[in-house]
């Protein structure tokens, strides 16, 4: 029987508001010297709440020298990490569900329903992030420990009682087949290191005397009963800061400092270490701007002689005007053009190497198309975590050639004389496309773009009993590991490589499971499911850093990381702070009545200004306005603040027009950037992006040339509507040049049908959504 959860006993450090990367780190090393000097290091357990920046906090403390000259190797963890570990040390034999099998699993459950689908989520099913918001909504349920039952009191709206019921039979086949799920293993952990089930949690805390809690504004209820749990004989430090909680105040309000109890004795400290002047940090110049994001605190000149003031923070002195730069553009792709320049014209400046760069993007959904944006033009880039199989070409060649064996054992006779004419009428095929949409007409072409001789020989010789084996035989009779060497950066080899190991997992997977049929429709199936419903980066425990590029990541990612220059995308008011709040899956009217949706969805005015700062009120008036809107308003805010405070010399602000056809355009930039142009001491200075720079690579010329048209018809509207005199000879006479270079230039067909299109997209006979 479990014992009664026990209150967290110890110390709560807290910094008084988001500050600088490396004065965070500096101060969470001096808790851990502290700590390992009184106990030893390898006694000292440092458990931080996301894995992200895992990595960064490891290399800070590992540079501490502890008096006894112990070895400096600390123990660092993130705390689902730690969780699962302990899971395995209590049962060695369960597994842990992978996301592949999980998105198998719940198709067979929803498939094998016995009450009826509501009709809003039948409708719901067609749109292309469905599986994905449902996929998120059971997750977060299943942290929370949210049964059907645990909400029936609440009376559920009819889609969340739906999506309650699969859950439960979700866990229910996953605890017949011994699995556990990723997003169970902390709730589970929690009951059996309560219980002490077995002696677990003397066996597991026996080498632990200490525990530094890191990021503590993001430990949620069931965290810091693990955390109570694990130190219930050992001392806790709990380390965090105020005024950054974005995960933990999505489902649950308030400031950490009111939610621990009285066991924690709560500390504000202050932000900087005593140093000598020589060693002392330098602040960076932006961050006065993310103060005003986080604390919205005023600019004031500080009574230290024009020093930057240390303690509380409250007052900047004269040293600290904000400064940050702003690149505006007209499209999101000339916004991404933008930064590469910007970029490459750093490195040329500093000799700072790719990965001293960063690029945050509001959603984790614009990872791909940004990094792809960026490797047209030129910069190599990385990723936290693991990659989107959508995006990789070699993930749709493998797919391809599964797609091609299943055909082959539905009609063998007809897909090997269809690869015989593929061959033999190459030049037809490359000037018409493929034939039809058919996928195995698609899966022809895709491997014929990427293998020199595909042949009936060569399917057949790559065939055998397991699907495993068949595409091992395909990398190796294709040479396609040395092709992605070859062909690509070692930065995409990198990545390139594991989704290959990936794939062969799954296929290893099909083999083992009853989910699917142990061949290629089985492997087909559960292949086209990944693709279509990955969803990188959330379901994984560890986070692998990224190394030798650009880092591309969703903001959230950059919280415990830091980077030389970091370009912030998309400030615009749709993200910043955005309309669809929590998820979308459901209309904003509908959350705001569903209590049991695992989030805040019904946010009080004391809520929302006893969680954030930055908003004024009294919980009797009516100056927050909508509490739900401004409550995750408010969220947003804090993300792009702790955004900015990722850059350690240069910070970007970046955003860009929308299109409403022809020249029309509108610009809609993030309140949060505005109040910052509009705040006295904080300064925006603009980047050039017009095209007279120079100009470099072949992907950067065709984009500027594809730009000429459009931009001087653009150029020519916004002189006449200010009443200026614009100068049509020297657009004429480019014109000119082009309509010359198109007639009697000997240039790709391809190429001057663009350009002509440019003219079209100018005129507005054809619009295009930016």
């Amino acid at each position: 029987m479990a014992s009664p959860p026990s209150g967290l006993d110890g110390t709560c450090k807290l910094l008084p508001q988001p500050v600088p990367s490396d004065e965070l780190f500096d101060r969470v090393a001096a808790e851990y010297a502290t700590l390992a000097d009184e106990y030893g290091p390898r006694n000292v357990l440092v458990l931080k709440r996301h894995p992200a920046g895992l990595d960064s906090l490891t290399e800070a403390l590992a540079d501490i020298d502890v008096t006894d000259g112990s070895p400096r190797s600390p123990r660092v963890e993130s705390l689902p990490e730690h969780a699962s570990k302990v899971l395995e040390a209590f049962d060695p034999t369960l597994d842990r569900l992978e996301y592949e099998e999980r998105i198998e699993l719940i198709s067979l459950v929803i498939d094998g329903a016995s009450r009826d689908v509501p009709d809003y989520l039948e409708r719901a099913a067609n749109h292309e992030s469905f599986a994905r918001d449902v996929g998120q909504l059971l997750l977060e349920a299943t942290r929370q420990q949210l049964r059907l039952e645990d909400v029936a009191d609440d009376d559920p709206h009819d889609c969340l009682a739906f999506l309650y019921a699969m859950n439960d039979r979700f866990h229910a086949e996953l605890e017949s087949r011994g699995y556990v799920e990723r997003a169970e293993v902390i709730p589970r952990t929690v009951e059996l290191l309560e219980s002490d089930v077995d002696g677990l949690r003397t066996r597991i805390t026996d080498s632990i005397d200490a525990v530094l809690a890191v990021e503590f504004e993001e430990y949620r209820r069931l965290d810091r009963r693990y955390l109570a749990a694990l130190t219930r004989d050992a001392e806790l430090v709990c380390f965090g800061e105020r005024h950054a909680s974005v995960e933990r105040t999505r489902v649950e309000p308030g400031r950490i400092e009111d939610l621990v109890g009285d066991g924690l004795d709560v500390k504000v400290v202050d932000s900087r270490l005593e140093r000598p002047d020589e060693d002392r940090r330098t602040t960076p110049p932006h961050h006065a701007i993310t103060r005003l994001l986080a604390t919205g605190a005023p600019l004031e000149p500080a009574k230290t002689g024009g020093q930057q003031s240390t303690g509380t923070g409250n007052r900047v002195g004269p040293a600290e005007r904000g400064r940050a730069r702003r690149i505006r553009t007209r499209t999101a792709r000339d916004q991404v053009g933008a930064v590469a320049s910007e970029i490459q014209a750093l490195r040329d400046r500093h000799d700072w190497r790719f990965d001293a760069f960063a690029v945050a993007v509001p959603r984790i959904e614009r990872v791909p198309e940004t990094r792809r944006q960026l490797r047209e033009a030129g910069i190599p880039t990385a990723t936290i975590g693991t990659p989107s199989l959508a995006e990789d070409p070699v993930v749709h060649e493998l797919y391809a050639f599964v797609t091609l064996q299943c055909e082959r054992e539905r009609d063998p006779d007809r897909i090997d004389a269809e690869l015989v004419d593929a061959v033999t009428d190459h030049a037809v095929r490359g000037r018409e496309g493929t034939a039809t949409a058919e996928p195995r007409d698609v899966s022809l072409e895709r491997l014929r773009a990427r293998v020199d001789d595909v042949t009936p020989e060569l399917l057949a010789s790559c065939t055998d009993s397991s699907v495993a084996r068949s595409l091992e035989r395909w990398i190796r009779l294709t040479d396609l590991k040395g092709r992605i060497a070859r062909e690509e950066a070692w930065v995409d080899a990198r990545e390139q490589y594991a989704s290959v190991r990936r794939v062969l997992e799954i296929a290893r997977f099909v083999e083992e499971t009853d989910l699917v049929g142990p061949d290629w429709q089985g492997l087909r199936r559960m292949l086209r499911r990944t693709i279509q419903y990955d969803a990188p980066y959330v379901h994984a425990v560890e986070a692998q850093p990224p190394t030798g590029g650009v880092t591309v990541c969703a903001v959230d990612d950059c919280k415990y990381d830091s980077w030389e220059t970091v370009f912030l995308l998309d400030l615009l008011d749709e993200n910043y702070p955005g309309e669809q709040f929590l998820t979308q899956l459901f209309p904003t009217a509908w959350l705001r009545g569903m209590d049991s949706y695992p989030a805040v969805t019904d946010p009080s005015v004391s809520d929302v200004t006893r969680t954030f700062a930055t908003v004024d009120g009294d919980p009797g008036d009516d100056s927050v306005g909508d509490p739900f809107k401004t409550y995750h308003a408010q969220r947003s805010r804090r993300r792009l603040a702790l955004g900015t405070r990722a850059a350690r010399t240069h910070l970007y602000c970046c955003s860009y027009e929308r299109g409403s056809g022809g020249l029309r355009r509108t610009y809609d930039e993030s309140r949060y950037l505005q109040l910052i142009d509009a705040t006295d001491g904080l300064d925006l200075s603009n980047v050039e992006t017009d095209t007279a720079a120079a100009i470099h690579g072949e992907t950067n010329a065709l984009e500027a040339l594809l730009a000429q048209p459009h931009g001087e018809l653009e150029r020519i509207l916004r002189e006449a509507s200010t009443g200026g005199e614009a100068d049509l000879g020297a657009t004429e006479e480019l014109f000119e040049e082009i309509a010359v270079v198109l007639e009697d230039g000997d240039i790709d067909t391809e190429l001057a049908e663009a350009v002509r299109s440019q003219f079209e997209f100018a005129a507005g006979e054809v619009v295009r959504d930016d």
